[in-house]
């Protein structure tokens, strides 16, 4: 098992001993989530390596911030609160987020290695760009930099 299955498992036993319900159910449903997706990928053996685990973390967020935003439109904020305190429980595990100064130097050096002059290489960009970021930084964030910097 990897260090992170291996936190992870640490963290559920704690939260299951501090009866932290928020934390254990999010922390399960993430494990389920990580352990489909080894399956996935390579059979019920298989094990995801950390950067594959962090985008199994990164698809969490996302689904639970899709959530908050159906939630809050159906006039449900209670349900929103959860969502949102499950995303904090989720984000303990991502790396620290880049700065959006170093969002902005990655781009301008993605744009400069690829020679993109226009929005037609926005997919060159985007793709040299979210390696360097290595995670670190919203996809939306650096595609709306992107597109204006291309613009």
């Amino acid at each position: 098992m990897s260090d992170f299955g291996t936190k992870l498992m640490d963290d559920i036993k704690t939260a299951m001993k501090a009866k932290d319900q928020v934390a254990l159910t999010t922390l399960r449903a993430l494990k389920s989530a990580i352990k489909n997706a080894a399956i996935e990928k390579g059979g019920a053996d298989a094990v995801l390596d950390d950067a594959e685990s962090m985008a199994v973390i990164r698809k969490q967020i996302k689904q639970r911030q899709d959530s908050i935003t159906q939630f809050e439109g159906a006039g449900r904020p209670e349900l929103a609160e959860g969502e949102k305190a499950e995303i904090v429980v989720l984000e303990k595990y991502l790396p620290t987020p880049l700065t959006q100064e170093e969002i902005e130097a990655i781009v301008a050096a993605a744009i400069s290695e690829t020679g993109a002059s226009s929005k037609a290489d926005m997919g060159k960009v985007m793709k040299l760009a979210q390696e360097k970021a290595e995670g670190r930084a919203d996809g939306k964030v650096l595609s709306g930099l992107v597109a204006k910097a291309l613009a």
